[in-house]
């Protein structure tokens, strides 16, 4: 449907958008940063990375702004990257990288709890018509 928003998303969407833009965010700057740190021995890696990782962050972010603009179409791809989101914590819990671990789990829970609110849903569901 691509009428009007509602005037505004409630409250455990607007949060859920808010840690979708922000996941967009760090992703683009992680490509960024990738970008940055090239060398001549790895410059395929490093570009298919970058683009990988800023296309990524693009993508999450049009996302979160179709959550806050209570865009039906953006839940799917949104739950399927926090799914993948709580796959990867899980791979990084131990050792050095668990602080990154419950970093990556705790956004990727909080926004599936947001975005599957029933108070979501709802005004997911009108957005369908």
């Amino acid at each position: 449907m691509t009428g009007p928003p509602a005037s505004r998303p409630p409250a455990p969407l607007a949060v859920a958008a808010g840690l979708v833009g922000l996941e967009g965010l760090v992703l683009a700057v992680l490509g960024v940063l990738e970008l940055a740190s090239l060398n001549s021995s790895r410059v395929a890696l490093a570009l298919t990375t970058a683009l990988f990782f800023v296309g990524l962050g693009a993508g999450l972010g049009w996302c979160a702004r179709g959550l806050f603009h209570v865009r039906s179409w953006a839940r799917g791809p949104v739950v399927a990257c926090q799914l993948i989101g709580l796959l990867l914590a899980f791979s990084f819990r131990g050792g050095e990288t668990t602080p990154i671990a419950i970093g990556i789990g705790v956004v990727s829970l909080g926004t599936l709890v947001g975005v599957l609110h029933p108070a979501a849903t709802r005004a997911l569901a009108a957005d369908e018509g």
